[in-house]
């Protein structure tokens, strides 16, 4: 008997626009049918944590190996690098808000590192599919975040600012009550990639420190030649190859919304010089940081397209 085929599962990058803190998906480009039915096992998995509002229409949400019937007036709670999909039953209308959870954390509880890495624990452990019964608070924060982004009316960005965290510390009472998500049972093939999820963790976590692949495969309990195995067959790319595509894409970060030098982003970024930070800029983008500071629009093309499966989610239904 021949060997099954192995599921697809693909990453995506999510920026969040500059100056915002969330990512706000909604309107009349949402309206549509979501996924492939004759492709049910083809799931993807993100950098940001994926809240999506089931305004009308119904289907299943496969989170890992679970499918879940869902229908309008829906939640969907979804941490980083969670595989998942959407499958339609008939025209859908879902929006989604998009947000760092690593971020949002270190700023409502500053300075307590153990804190932090609990509160982060918490919020990325299980997925989830709540009804607007049992979470009212959690929708009515989602809508005013919505109408905030709809109307960009003065302030909108500081509103919203409070808003995500409010939104945040509901999304951690919900998931405290429920503990870790033990009911994410995968098949064998599928199973490997939640064998290097830790290892994601931890770039998203320490990309600012002295990575090693050695230390990515200690994360995940696995020998540094099965690790790299593993890594490189359902990411498409070595592990410090994501290693430096992470820090990259915080350098495009940093370098948008400040003045810093070169040698201070190449240094909050994790990159030992700015040589080392000009070398694998250019490898990744094909343009050098300078160059790329005249011409932003660089990174949304050159970036994502580094690796065929790290595509921007948003750029049509069928992503979801």
């Amino acid at each position: 008997m021949g060997r099954k085929k192995r599921d697809k599962i693909e990453f995506r990058f999510y920026e969040l626009p500059q100056g915002e803190s969330v990512l706000a998906l909604m309107g009349e480009r949402w309206v549509g049918e979501y996924g492939h039915k004759d492709r049910p096992n083809e799931l993807h998995f993100h950098n940001l944590f994926e809240f999506g509002f089931c305004r009308h229409g119904n289907g299943r949400l496969i989170l890992g190996e679970r499918e879940n019937d869902y229908h309008g007036d829906m939640l969907s709670l979804i941490p980083p690098n969670y595989p998942h999909n959407t499958l339609s039953n008939d025209i859908n209308y879902w929006e989604y808000l998009f947000f760092d959870p690593t971020q949002l954390i270190r700023e409502l509880f500053p300075n307590n590192p153990k804190v932090q890495a609990k509160k982060l624990s918490v919020i990325t452990q299980r997925a989830d599919l709540l009804s607007l019964e049992d979470c009212p608070v959690l929708a009515k924060t989602a809508d005013r975040i919505f109408e905030e982004m709809r109307q960009k009316l003065p302030y909108y960005k500081e509103s919203v600012s409070l808003l995500i965290r409010s939104f945040l510390l509901e999304i951690l009472r919900i998931q405290e009550g429920k503990g870790s998500d033990e009911q994410w049972e995968m098949n064998p093939d599928t199973a490997l990639l939640t064998q290097i999820t830790p290892a994601l963790r931890f770039v998203e976590e320490h990309y600012q420190d002295t990575i090693r692949a050695g230390d990515l495969a200690r994360e995940c309990g696995l020998s540094e030649v099965h690790f790299r195995r593993v890594f490189e067959d359902y990411m498409n790319m070595a592990p410090m190859d994501y290693v430096n595509l992470v820090r990259i894409q915080k350098a495009c970060d940093l370098m948008s919304r400040s003045d810093s030098s070169m040698d201070v982003v190449a240094m909050e970024c994790g990159f030992a010089s700015v040589s080392t930070y000009t070398r694998n800029f250019k490898k990744m983008l094909n343009t050098t940081p300078y160059q790329w500071k005249l011409n932003k629009d660089n990174y949304r093309s050159s970036l994502l397209a580094y690796n065929i499966s790290a595509l921007k989610g948003w750029q049509g239904l069928d992503s979801q």
